[in-house]
């Protein structure tokens, strides 16, 4: 109030320096324009304008003020800034051009929070006085991040926002349902903030999405994590390794960029580097461009092609745009041909057991068929009598005494039988026939 009882005395000395201040007062109360409060949001370290127009006339003078602070003033054709507060200076600008068309907004340049607060534009001329309220909102929301870390063992996924006003709303999903977060990092207080999220996904084949919103703003931005996959190749083949956009997001009409990474003992080594504007900026790292092809973007895929076992390992996919970030991860796992070679000579040799272990049931069932028609097995002895033999039967009956017999027996080798077999003692099993005077 205090302000606004110095601008009228102001107004009045400004406008009529020759005494015409009592012709004055009835004009600037009775054709006072006052407008309704605008809002106005700005972004942090951005430039902003503060609307404010009026009816055109003679001998403008604008005076801007935030709580009781001058913020900018103008008269006598030009910028009076003597009293203007040490925090706007060099900030402020009007368009003179435009003033004699009855604009007076103003220009603020490099926003700080400091400057969030309630603006009032006084305009006077010699036949209008006019008074506009503005209320300015400041936030911040740099473009996050969403990264894909690995720390011994573990896999993390961190969703950061380097610079956001006010405290913004994130979440984490696996596949599609909420879930609670690890930790977080938050620093800059009172604002803007510097926020990192961090969710443990070690061991999960699952999707994840993290999603920050700044409500001031209403600006949302996704970053969503997939597992394409694992490849198992051998040494000198190809590959052809694939990431596309979730059906949720659109890539129409933004700048974007896609990346690949190879993920190597938990840091990021750039193989190549796609932005959406040009056809021929890529990067690539040295490390991997001798057997590398990486320029078919069409549809966001890298060719591998000579594979050498020193390639395995997760492969990163990044599309990037303002308002979301994909990462896609292949794990690719090449088998060195020394490898190739040991697996080869294994398999041969399990092979040849297999073939001995099939002859030897081949035999044994072989043995099994000769059994007599009285499940009896016939057996001969060796000379040292510690030796089976088996030896083929006929199958028809003879009789003891017969000359199939006796010709039978005198093919057979001599052996040596034990005395208690011979007693018969058939505890060892053996299957011992008397023949009047001759034993089988």
């Amino acid at each position: 109030m205090k302000a606004q009882a110095r601008l009228c005395i102001f107004f009045a000395v400004t406008l009529y320096p020759c005494g015409s201040f009592d012709l004055f007062l009835p004009v600037l109360f009775s054709h006072r324009n006052s407008n309704n409060e605008q809002l106005i949001l700005g972004r942090y370290d951005e430039d902003v304008i503060l609307p404010c127009l009026f009816t055109s006339g003679s001998q403008v003078v604008i005076h801007w003020l935030s709580q009781d602070n001058y913020v900018h003033s103008y008269y006598s054709g030009e910028d009076q800034l003597e009293k203007q507060h040490f925090s706007y200076a060099n900030r402020t600008s009007l368009v003179h051009s435009e003033i004699n068309n009855g604009n007076a907004s103003l220009t603020v340049r490099r926003l700080s929070l400091r400057d969030e607060g309630i603006y009032i534009c006084y305009v006077g001329t010699t036949s209008t006085r006019t008074e506009n309220t503005v209320v300015l909102k400041v936030g911040a929301f740099h473009t996050p991040l969403i990264k894909y870390e690995k720390k011994d063992t573990e896999s993390f996924l961190v969703c950061s926002i380097p610079s956001v006003y006010p405290y913004p709303h994130i979440t984490w999903k696996m596949d599609n349902s909420n879930v609670s977060v690890n930790s977080s990092q938050v620093t800059g207080a009172p604002g803007p903030f510097n926020i990192s999220s961090t969710l443990n996904i070690t061991g999960s084949n699952s999707s994840f999405e993290c999603t920050i919103e700044n409500s001031l703003l209403n600006q949302t931005w996704r970053g969503e994590w997939t597992l394409a996959g694992s490849h198992w190749k051998n040494e000198s083949d190809s590959i052809s390794l694939w990431c596309t956009t979730s059906r949720n997001f659109s890539l129409q009409n933004q700048d974007f960029q896609v990346s690949w990474f190879k993920v190597v003992n938990g840091a990021s080594a750039v193989l190549d580097w796609h932005p959406s504007s040009s056809q021929d900026t890529t990067t690539k790292d040295p490390q991997f461009s001798g057997n590398k092809e990486l320029r078919n973007h069409s549809d966001f895929f890298l060719i591998l092609k000579d594979l050498r076992a020193s390639d395995s390992g997760e492969y990163l996919c990044n599309v990037s745009s303002t308002e979301y970030t994909l990462l896609t991860v292949h794990r690719l796992h090449v088998a060195s041909s020394l490898l190739q070679k040991k697996h080869v000579g294994i398999w041969a040799s399990v092979s040849l057991l297999l073939i001995f272990l099939a002859t030897c049931c081949c035999c044994y069932k072989v043995g099994r068929d000769s059994t007599d028609s009285e499940g009896t097995r016939r057996y001969t002895y060796s000379a040292a009598g510690d030796q089976c033999v088996q030896v083929h039967q006929p199958e028809e009956e003879v009789e003891c005494g017969s000359d199939e017999v006796n010709k039978h027996n005198s093919e057979m080798h001599p052996i040596s039988i034990n005395e208690s077999v011979m007693n018969g003692d058939n505890s060892n099993g053996y299957d011992i026939q008397h023949c009047g005077d001759q034993q089988v």
